[in-house]
């Protein structure tokens, strides 16, 4: 996907309470990646959510990528030698 995942994430408060939805529709980032983690294939979600491309999947997981990546992780204090 050569196009930006800005141009086809939207946040706002009046669609899925601000949660980052799929532009245009009411897919919500986080369903489609958990489709993805639960291991659906993108012709699998496509054809559950018909409005969706193959570019809103691939921008979904950049969005999902890029939020993991500049999240701040506090690590889990070890306990019983691990």
């Amino acid at each position: 996907m050569k196009a930006n995942w800005r141009e086809r994430i939207a946040i706002e408060p009046a669609i899925h309470h601000g949660e980052p939805c799929i532009k245009g529709t009411r897919v919500p980032v986080s369903v489609i990646v958990a489709s993805i983690a639960d291991g659906d294939t993108p012709r699998q979600i496509i054809d559950a959510w018909p409005q969706l491309t193959g570019d809103d999947i691939k921008a979904a997981l950049k969005f999902a990528a890029e939020a993991v990546n500049n999240a701040d992780f506090v690590p889990l204090p070890r306990t019983n030698g691990r």
